[in-house]
C-alpha cells in the first residue's frame, strides 16, 4: 500500500477502523477535534456508528455499553475531557470490558492550553479512577507508529479483557507525517462468551456489572484482576533503546520528546559525549529491563518530559539506587527544544569531551 500523508488525529482513527473499530462515542475537544470529525465520516462508510454525544461522562459510558455486546468500541479526548471519563473507565476495568481510549494530551491543570504536554503521565500509569487496576498504556513516538500500535491495542484490549489507553499529545496529534498502513483490515473479532447478546449467543443471557456487595466475592475479584494486571506486566511490556551499547550517560523519554531527545544525542555523540536512550513505548506496564541491564554500567540518567516530573518517578523505581537520575522538564505546554537538552547532557557529563 502507498504511504499516505495525514494529520496524527486522523492516522488515530483510520488505524483504528482498520483494526474493526465499528462503534465511537466521543465529545469534542481540542487537539483531538480532527479524530471525531474523522470517525463521523469513515464509520458510516464501513457500516459503523459514530455518535457524538453530550458530555463526555456520556461518552465513556455508551463505550461501556458497546464494549459489554463485544463490539471494538473507541472513545476519545483530551487532558480534562479524560478526566471526566474516569468513573466510566473505573466501571469498564471493574467490568473487565475491553475498549480503546485516545487521550491526546494538552498543557493542565484546570483548563490550562491546548498546547501538547505530558502531564497526564501521574493519571494514565496509575488508574486514574477509584479503585485497585491499572491501563495498558501506550505512548508512540511517530505516526507510524500510531497506525501499528492501533490494532495492537485492540488485541490487547480483547486478549485481557481490559480498557487500554493510547497516551499521545498534541505534537503527534497535529502534526502530519507519512504513513502505511496494512493491507490487513479485521472484519472478524475474537469469540466472546462472555459478551451480551441476549439469547442469540451460546448460553443464553448474561449480566456484566461491576458491583459486588458481597465483601468475600469482591475481595476474589479483585484478586484476579491482580493477578490479570501481573500476567500483563510478564507479557506486554515494549521499548526501544538507542545507541545505548557504549553509552556512559542515558536519556529516558516517550512519545514526541523521544524524537526530539535522538536529535540531542546526535549533537552530543558529535561532540564526543556517548549518550544514549531508552524509549518506554508502554508506560504500563514500565520496562524495568533496560534499566536492569544498563544500572550498573553507566553514569547516570536524565528523564526529559513536558511536564514538571512525572515518569522520573518511574526511572528512579527502575534505576533503584544503583546511579544517579537527574529530570529535565518543560511544562504547561512548552517544547523543550534538541539543543535545550544537548545543553543539559553537556551539564550531565561534566563538558564536551577533547
Amino acid at each position: 500500500m502507498a504511504k499516505l500523508l495525514m494529520k496524527g488525529n486522523e492516522v488515530i482513527a483510520e488505524a483504528a477502523v482498520k483494526a474493526g473499530c465499528r462503534y465511537f462515542f466521543g465529545y469534542p475537544i481540542t487537539p483531538q477535534n480532527e479524530l471525531v470529525t474523522y470517525m463521523a465520516k469513515r464509520l458510516p462508510e464501513v457500516g459503523g456508528v459514530f455518535l457524538q454525544a453530550e458530555s463526555e461522562i456520556a461518552a465513556i459510558n455508551m463505550v461501556y455499553g458497546a464494549a459489554g455486546t463485544g463490539a471494538r468500541v473507541m472513545t476519545s479526548t483530551s487532558s480534562p475531557g479524560y478526566s471526566l471519563k474516569q468513573e466510566g473507565i473505573s466501571y469498564l476495568s471493574g467490568a473487565e470490558l475491553p475498549a480503546v481510549i485516545c487521550n491526546i494530551s494538552r498543557g493542565g491543570p484546570g483548563l490550562g492550553n491546548i498546547q501538547p504536554a505530558q502531564s497526564d503521565y501521574f493519571q494514565a500509569t496509575r488508574g486514574g479512577g477509584h479503585g485497585d487496576y491499572y491501563l495498558p498504556v501506550f505512548a508512540p513516538a511517530s505516526l507510524q507508529e500510531v497506525a501499528d500500535l492501533m490494532g495492537d491495542a485492540f488485541d490487547v484490549a480483547d486478549k485481557y479483557r481490559t480498557p487500554v489507553l493510547i497516551l499521545a499529545d498534541g505534537v503527534l496529534g497535529q502534526m502530519m507525517e507519512p504513513v502505511e498502513f496494512s493491507d490487513k483490515v479485521v472484519e472478524e473479532l475474537p469469540k466472546k462468551d462472555w459478551a451480551t447478546t441476549g439469547t442469540r449467543g451460546d448460553g443464553g443471557p448474561k449480566i456484566i456489572t461491576s458491583l459486588d456487595l458481597d465483601i468475600g466475592g469482591l475481595e476474589a475479584h479483585n484478586s484476579r484482576l491482580k493477578d490479570k494486571f501481573e500476567n500483563i506486566t510478564k507479557n506486554e511490556i515494549r521499548y526501544e533503546e538507542y545507541e545505548i551499547e557504549d553509552a556512559e550517560y542515558i536519556l529516558v523519554a516517550y512519545g514526541s520528546v523521544a524524537r526530539i531527545a535522538m536529535s540531542a544525542i546526535k549533537l552530543a555523540r558529535k561532540a564526543g559525549i556517548k549518550v544514549g536512550l531508552i524509549r518506554p513505548i508502554t508506560l504500563w506496564p514500565y520496562p524495568q529491563e533496560p534499566f536492569i541491564k544498563t544500572r550498573d554500567k553507566v553514569k547516570g540518567y536524565m528523564s526529559v518530559e513536558m511536564s514538571a516530573g512525572q515518569m522520573v518517578e518511574d526511572v528512579r523505581l527502575a534505576v533503584n539506587g544503583h546511579a544517579p537520575v537527574s529530570f529535565y522538564g518543560r511544562n504547561g505546554g512548552v517544547i523543550p527544544t534538541h539543543e535545550e537538552i544537548y545543553e543539559k547532557i553537556v551539564q550531565l557529563s561534566g563538558g564536551v569531551k577533547a
